[in-house]
């Protein structure tokens, strides 16, 4: 079994985190508790390379409209459909039509529990039902009921793996291997040296 340290995890910034120049501030969140970055690119992504990401998982459509359907119930709202297929055909256009709009940044990121701690640092998928202290908590406004009023996605500035399952198949769908590079950090020996040898001289 391999090390957590291992563990790789992939991130988006989508077009308005690049619109609102925040790259510096989400990529320093990552890197201060202690992931390194091993992989980085900008693209303008494609409606089918987008669609594909969505759909890795063959459960996607279904478990997201499920989840979209009972999200509207508990708030007491009646959802578009009762479909959750033809809730997530909206979803998926929505995204679409977003993250084509301009560049993004995909970037794979490692360390102890990345997929756990990215999430974590990230914040909740609406800016407005999640913690303040959380990327998407401190820099976004945006909210469900306005992303549906207005008919468009919700803007929510990066986009994380939700589980190391999901993790792996992302970061093969937007990274070739040669993209991917080994190497050390010098703060990795504080992070994981189990007997922190070498510190004095």
């Amino acid at each position: 079994m391999s090390h957590p340290k291992t563990e790789r995890t992939l991130v988006v910034i989508k077009p308005d985190g690049i619109q609102r120049s925040l790259i510096g501030e989400i990529l320093k969140r990552y890197e201060k508790i202690g992931l390194k970055l091993v992989g980085v690119k900008m693209i303008v992504p494609t409606e089918d390379f987008i669609e594909k990401h969505y759909t890795i998982d063959p459960e996607w459509r279904r478990i997201t409209g499920e989840k979209t359907i009972k999200g509207y119930k508990d708030k007491g709202l009646t959802p578009p459909s009762e479909d959750p297929l033809e809730i997530t055909a909206i979803i998926l256009a929505n995204n679409a039509k977003y993250m084509t709009s301009g560049p993004v940044i995909a970037m794979v990121w490692q360390g102890a529990h990345a997929v756990k701690i990215v999430r974590k640092i990230t914040g909740g998928t609406e800016p407005l039902s999640t913690d303040a202290g959380s990327i998407r908590g401190d820099f976004v406004l945006d909210s469900y009921q306005m992303s549906d009023a207005d008919g468009r996605a919700v803007r929510n500035l990066v986009h994380a793996s939700g589980t190391i399952e999901d993790a792996e198949k992302e970061i093969k769908h937007w990274f070739k291997d040669n993209e991917l590079i080994d190497y050390r950090l010098i703060t990795e020996q504080i992070l994981y040296d189990v007997n922190l040898d070498g510190l004095l001289e």
